[in-house]
């Protein structure tokens, strides 16, 4: 018994190991760089298309990659695979939830808002730290609660 708990943590310490395709840590955010992007149920042209995201910047969660794909997780929940030409590094966020976002000027929860992030608003991310980020979203750059923001969570996002 023991023999094989210390086999199965060697197993698994090995896969955490063990390098992706790009060289980049999974699970990880990249935006979509092109207004239409093929969502497909598998890794390659001959798979089945799901859907077509139609949102330029829309940030994603890659969550498995092959050398030319990238399985993705979007803000809605779905996920599917995309090829990695259609992806972009750029950090971006989204306000998923019904109400708007208020932005301040410092991370500061106390200080009077000066801006909203609109529901369903895209936003590039400067940078978090300390549970608030940095964003940009046209000529406004303000700081919001990380946790308010969908694409700033390094835990998988889809099940």
């Amino acid at each position: 018994m023991t023999a094989a708990l210390v086999l199965a943590g060697a197993t698994a310490a090995l896969a955490a190991d063990r390098p992706t395709p790009s060289g980049l840590p999974v699970p990880r955010y990249v935006s979509l760089k092109f207004d239409e992007v093929n969502a497909r149920s598998g890794p390659a042209d001959d798979h089945r298309r799901l859907w077509i995201y139609r949102v330029k910047g829309l940030p994603v969660q890659v969550v498995a990659e092959t050398k030319e794909w990238r399985k993705v997780c979007d803000p809605d929940g779905g996920s599917a695979w995309v090829h990695r030409r259609t992806t972009d590094g750029r950090r971006m966020v989204m306000r998923t939830k019904s109400t708007a976002l208020a932005l301040r000027r410092k991370p500061e929860a106390d200080l009077r808002p000066f801006a909203y992030l609109n529901p369903r608003s895209l936003a590039a991310l400067d940078r978090c730290s300390e549970g608030w980020c940095r964003i940009r979203a046209g000529r406004t750059t303000g700081w919001a609660p990380a946790g308010e923001l969908w694409g700033t969570d390094d835990r998988p996002q889809c099940r």
